[in-house]
């Protein structure tokens, strides 16, 4: 467990520092552990209440349990927790969410809105690191609203976290290698896995064979995944490649689901489709970068679907548009943990040398090198895991039908979104369906709904995704309590 002494709430009194870093996953905490040892004074801001991010979830400590499977894959995580857990030079908001991202007149500096709670407060800081990470993918198909359909990595965090299997029967359906993971996960506890259904081809020799140099320093990664193949294979789960989840039905809840055949381009063939009973169908199709928070900031964005969608824009330091606030992680462009972690750091050596004014530092320069190396090879692992699994966005928003719902939060229809954009021709970006049709005004801001509304209007009107546009963030860009906020008033001189 964390150094209870350094464990702060939001309305405690310490808000001044060097660093402000939201994430305490590996970008987080790589970033935290390389700018305390170089003198700076640094805090981290979590939602969890631990450290370890999504990628190392732990089970409760009262739990009586192995450590995360992920230190199979990355045991440098094992090391990097303990190490965070046992540092003295950190400060942590665990359970604190971070809002908003301001500016003050008369410092160069940050100010970050977070809320504990019924608590909210504002923490100062000389420079900004955001690693919030990534969340999985939505897809906007027919009966994707219904209890029991689930993401890959909600189902990954309930098996691990707290040993809970949400079924008995399962379906996973998508195209991310994650898909075998957690079906690994289900067979060992139990659970009968009627089918893994992968949308893309399977893989030919010569793509293999082109990706080779991608496996030195990356062993275990494949190891783990050959281990999961073996164990499915041994309890008989059958896995198809070129096949394409299409909807799914029952009365209150998931009882069927529909797959079927496809194309190369993730096109359903016709008279290929197929149904399975199941309890639970999973879903994973990849990641989208989690940058609302950035964008926020004013931070520059780009489109990259491969890579996570809308990814912040960032040099090879890690620095954004936006002075003295950088980016590691995820929401630099999906990577996996060794690339996040080594983005941290670098992150962080940046930020030591920009907050002493670019005086010359060997020694830091030396480290720099360095983990421009690591990035390199890290580099030919991620580019080829994005390459194999990457989702064809434009074929997946076709599934949703007129009654298909794409605004969870709000109840809007696929339909409700084709009315208006047929009715408004010259409509042609996301923020003026988000203000005629609400589509992304709910709690989740546009997370859940606002890249298949950008494919949405590309579509319609015969442009690329990027020209559509991402939604405004605004501040709060996840839910506060108005408590809380007019307790921060008060606290306003």
């Amino acid at each position: 467990m964390l150094n209870s002494a350094n464990q702060n709430t939001a309305e405690q009194a310490d808000t001044q520092f060097d660093l402000i870093i939201v994430g305490a996953g590996p970008a987080g905490l790589s970033a935290a552990l390389t700018a305390a040892d170089h003198g700076l004074r640094v805090v981290v801001i979590d939602e969890q209440h631990d450290v370890g991010g999504q990628i190392f979830r732990q089970a409760p400590s009262t739990f009586q349990s192995e450590p995360s499977s992920a230190f199979k894959s990355y045991p440098f995580g094992r090391k990097l927790l303990e190490q965070a857990r046992q540092s003295t030079q950190i400060q942590w908001r665990f359970g604190s969410t971070a809002w908003g991202v301001f500016r003050r007149p008369d410092h160069p500096g940050v100010r970050v809105g977070i809320n504990c709670g019924s608590h909210a407060a504002m923490i100062d800081g000389a420079a900004l690191l955001i690693a919030t990470g990534a969340y999985d993918l939505p897809v906007a198909f027919p009966g994707w609203t219904l209890p029991g359909v689930m993401s890959a990595g909600g189902v990954q965090t309930l098996m691990k976290s707290q040993f809970l299997r949400p079924g008995r029967r399962f379906v996973l359906a998508g195209s991310h290698p994650l898909l075998l993971l957690v079906a690994d996960l289900l067979v060992e506890s139990g659970a009968e896995v009627a089918e893994v259904a992968i949308a893309r081809p399977k893989p030919s020799l010569a793509e293999l064979l082109s990706s080779w140099r991608a496996l030195p320093g990356h062993l275990d990664l494949f190891r783990q995944a050959a281990s999961a193949l073996r164990n499915l294979r041994r309890h008989r789960v059958p896995i198809r490649f070129a096949t394409l989840l299409t909807r799914a039905s029952g009365n209150g809840a998931v009882e069927q689901v529909v797959l079927s055949n496809a194309t190369p381009e993730w096109e359903p063939i016709a008279g290929t489709e197929r149904a399975l009973q199941t309890d639970i169908l999973v879903t994973g199709y990849g990641l989208l970068a989690s940058t609302e928070l950035a964008r926020q900031a004013g931070c520059a964005t780009v489109w990259r679907p491969g890579q996570g969608g809308w990814i912040v824009s960032h040099d090879e330091r890690m620095r954004t548009s936006r002075p003295r606030v950088f980016v590691a992680g995820e929401p630099a462009g999906i990577g996996g943990a060794e690339m996040a972690a080594i983005e941290g750091r670098i992150a962080a050596l940046q930020a030591v040398l920009d907050l002493r004014g670019g005086a010359p530092d060997q020694a830091i320069q030396a480290s720099l090198r360095q983990e421009d190396n690591a990035r390199r090879k890290a580099s030919r692992f991620s580019e080829a895991v994005l390459r194999f699994f990457e989702p064809r966005l434009d074929a997946l928003t076709k599934l949703a039908t007129p009654q298909t719902t794409v605004c969870r939060c709000e109840e809007v229809t696929a339909g409700a979104v084709q009315s208006f954009l047929a009715d408004n021709p010259h409509a042609s970006d996301v923020n003026s369906v988000k203000l005629a049709c609400r589509t992304g005004m709910g709690f989740c801001q546009g997370r859940y709904c606002q890249h298949t509304v950008a494919h949405m209007v590309a579509a319609t009107r015969k442009m690329e995704v990027d020209a559509a546009g991402a939604f405004t963030a605004r501040a709060p860009v996840k839910p506060v309590p108005v408590a809380a906020l007019a307790g921060l008033l008060e606290q306003t001189p």
